[in-house]
């Protein structure tokens, strides 16, 4: 049974501002892994991901609101370090990521005609990656996967220009941060503006965290907004991962529709009604 805010129907636009997602799961440190096996497992990957290179592991996130998250962190800084590998395909809009302890795949906007390719590939090409990966593991003799936290993360870019000119429109967009805007203000309008905020889900299965902050990107100012679900719950088996990511999804479009303006969703990202 899915578990999610409210029985509507999910909202779909067909321009939607994302432009980049990541799927990953967290397990404990292989530490048989070494340097020597991203070479043979890159070739399981090949020729679909035919670039690969090195890059700076990624530090487990710990959620405070997570008392069992203590005891993660004690764990996983006893392990020695080795790079995170990227696995990337010849278009490079998609990414494997795999490190000790996470296995990740990303996809990500690189030109502007780059098409999102839905959720539903997303996951499931998540989940075929994951699994050769822990043949992989499972045939070099070095354990399989016991997942201890997921990872879905939106990536959204609104860039100056598009439903905003000035970082004082904000609420145009996001209704909750909005700014005042009077002659009579002190404050004249904000050079930056950063929000966020935290939603916990049902039944200990994870923490919704929301980000929305003005950046500077090739030297155009663009507005920001990510949303990423991070937890577990009771969903530990890869057998229920699918059930885990397709909750995750849920909260995050619901939470997109529900932080976001009709008028800006209609206008601009297409939303079908």
């Amino acid at each position: 049974m899915t578990v999610g805010v409210n029985t509507r129907k999910p909202p779909f636009y067909d321009q939607p501002p994302v432009t980049e997602v990541a799927c990953s799961v967290l397990f404990p440190p292989l530490e048989g892994f070494l340097s020597a096996y991203f070479g043979l497992l890159w070739e399981r990957f090949q020729p679909e991901y035919k670039f690969c290179d090195d890059v700076v592991p990624i530090t487990p996130r710990i959620e405070a609101s997570d008392p069992q998250d203590a005891d993660l962190q004690i764990k996983l800084s006893n392990v020695p370090p080795l790079p995170r590998v990227w696995f990337i395909n010849q278009d490079e809009t998609r990414i494997i990521q795999v490190q000790r302890d996470i296995f990740a795949h990303n996809w990500r906007k690189v030109k502007v005609e780059s098409e999102y390719p839905r959720y539903e590939y997303l996951v499931k090409a998540f989940q075929e990656h994951l699994t050769k990966f822990n043949n992989f593991l499972v045939e070099a003799e070095l354990g399989e996967i016991q997942p201890l936290k997921y990872e879905l993360t939106y990536v959204n870019q609104i860039p100056q220009g598009e439903a905003w000119l000035k970082f004082e429109d904000i609420g145009k967009i996001f209704p909750d941060v909005g700014w005042r805007i009077s002659h009579e203000r002190f404050l004249t309008g904000p050079q930056n503006i950063s929000w966020n905020a935290g939603f916990n889900l049902p039944n200990e299965l994870g923490r919704l965290n929301i980000s929305v902050k003005t950046v500077v990107i090739n030297e155009h100012p663009v507005i920001l907004f990510d949303l990423s679900v991070r937890g577990i719950g009771t969903y530990t088996s890869r057998e229920r991962l699918q059930n885990w990511f397709d909750i995750a999804h849920e909260w995050i479009v619901c939470a997109f529709a529900d932080l976001t303006s009709e008028e800006i969703q209609t206008k601009h990202w297409k939303l079908r009604r």
